[in-house]
């Protein structure tokens, strides 16, 4: 089952009673403001997946259960303070869906050619090292890893 907001997006996916919330993110520093709002607690998290590419970030967050309506509401707000919900291509569908499948973010990336930052619980320490080692090798910052 899918969710549709008054203006004809997606803003959520509901699978196997579970519900899936996808968004695109402008940079690191709200990337990291979502895996500090998981990590929280608030809400029943599965697993958060973090995928860069070149003019942003894609979030992926999959809840254990069905967020009751305030809960749904809340985090949606949030979400879309901080990016949009966002509809993949079919090499991120795939991706995300090959993680989910439980095979190895290395697999993933080589496999599909995109660079899965993060898999799992949330990690601000794998979000926050891959931001040091890539400004390193670039030898500046760009605006998406801000």
């Amino acid at each position: 089952m899918v969710a549709i907001d008054d203006r004809g997006i997606c803003i959520a996916h509901w699978v196997d009673e579970t519900m899936d919330y996808l968004y695109y993110l402008a940079n690191t520093s709200l990337t990291l403001r979502v895996v500090e709002y998981l990590y929280s607690g608030r809400l029943p998290v599965q697993f958060l997946t973090v995928i860069h590419q070149i003019d942003g970030w894609i979030v992926r967050i999959k809840m254990r259960e069905y967020l009751e309506p305030h809960q749904h509401g809340d985090f949606q707000a949030f979400m879309n303070e901080l990016g949009v919900p966002y509809t993949p291509d079919i090499r991120v569908q795939m991706a995300l869906w090959g993680l989910e499948t439980g095979q190895s973010p290395v697999d993933v990336m080589q496999r599909y050619q995109v660079a899965i930052v993060s898999h799992g619980l949330p990690d601000r320490e794998e979000i926050e090292e891959f931001r040091r080692q890539f400004v390193r090798g670039l030898g500046y910052c760009p605006e998406t890893l801000a």
